[in-house]
């Protein structure tokens, strides 16, 4: 057994462990703490960004995943559990996050809405190579790439569901929901719409990427992704991938090799220094750096910004 999958058998059992623990110290008041708004859970910062943008003021949101914490193998603790336990909406990303899953599953009911029911994940490889034998997330979500929320137009697809399960669970302020999913649609509709353009004419189409995450957007925007790693950024890529990666960036001619705020520059250092080449941050979004006062569209904004310097886009 892998010291991954060993991480993961035990932050499982603690998760059902602690589903005992949260439920004996649940209110059980499904209101939950705030009886004048909607309580919230969100696995992760994009749906907290997307519950908070669409709920406003009539809601309160919970992120499960800490700022500057990486999500992926996030380890519910009792009070998190209870959290999940006491929510009113789940906002979750099946595959993603075992322990939240685990949580849903013996606890979440009809309460849980799994962003994946509204936008069908793309395989794994798409947007990009396909990298035989790599380990990740492709082993939990049957080979599929969770980043979902990296595409805008997506994103607001998700958003537009968002509005109506908040209406549902509070009926009084459905219309408001609407609206403000409608505004966020607008919102990522002029994003994407700087993308594209931003995008269309560039010297260079690759981006080698610390991990595969990007898939989607190279997907959306014609790039084409060369991952370090796959999908999961604490896997170790293997010197034969090491160099595959060095030789592809080299006959690309890339002058940057991109890394992430929430995971350590090394490897990224390593390939750039291989090929001569810069390192720049391109953030996947997956959770807020500790003490960033950015969110989603801004973050969006300043990744468009890096990769027009390094693709030399005109």
């Amino acid at each position: 057994m892998t010291n991954r999958t060993t991480y993961r058998v035990l932050a499982a059992a603690t998760a059902l462990l602690a589903l005992g623990a949260g439920a004996g110290c649940s209110s059980g008041d499904a209101a939950g703490a705030d009886p004048q708004r909607v309580d919230v859970v969100a696995a992760f910062y994009p749906l907290q960004f997307l519950a908070e943008r669409i709920g406003g003021d009539a809601v309160r949101v919970t992120n499960l995943a800490k700022p500057g914490a990486e999500p992926h193998d996030l380890e519910l603790n009792p009070s998190q559990v209870g959290q999940v336990s006491d929510a009113e909406l789940i906002v979750y990303l099946k595959g993603f996050q075992p322990a939240v899953d685990d949580a849903v599953a013996q606890n979440g009911g009809d309460r849980a809405f799994d962003v994946t029911s509204v936008q069908p994940l793309l395989d794994a490889s798409a947007g990009g190579h396909d990298h035989e034998g790599e380990e990740g997330h492709a082993e939990e979500s049957g080979g599929k790439d969770p980043h979902v929320w990296l595409d805008p137009t997506r994103l607001a697809g998700i958003g537009d569901q968002l509005a109506q399960r908040l209406g549902k669970a509070d009926a009084a302020h459905a219309a408001d929901y609407t609206a403000r999913a409608a505004a966020l649609r607008a919102d990522l509709t002029t994003l994407d719409g700087e993308f594209k353009q931003g995008l269309a004419t560039c010297q260079r189409r690759e981006i080698v990427t610390s991990h595969a995450a990007f898939g989607y957007l190279a997907d959306r925007y014609q790039l084409d992704q060369v991952g370090i790693t796959g999908l999961s950024p604490d896997v170790e890529p293997s010197p034969q991938r090491l160099a595959h990666v060095i030789e592809e960036a080299k006959e690309h001619q890339a002058t940057t090799i991109f890394f992430e705020t929430l995971v350590s520059p090394k490897v990224a250092e390593t390939i750039a220094g291989q090929v001569g080449a810069k390192t720049a941050v391109l953030d996947p979004i997956e959770g807020l750096a500790a003490g960033s006062n950015g969110d989603y569209l801004s973050v969006m904004r300043t990744n468009l910004q890096t990769l027009q310097t390094a693709l030399s886009c005109s």
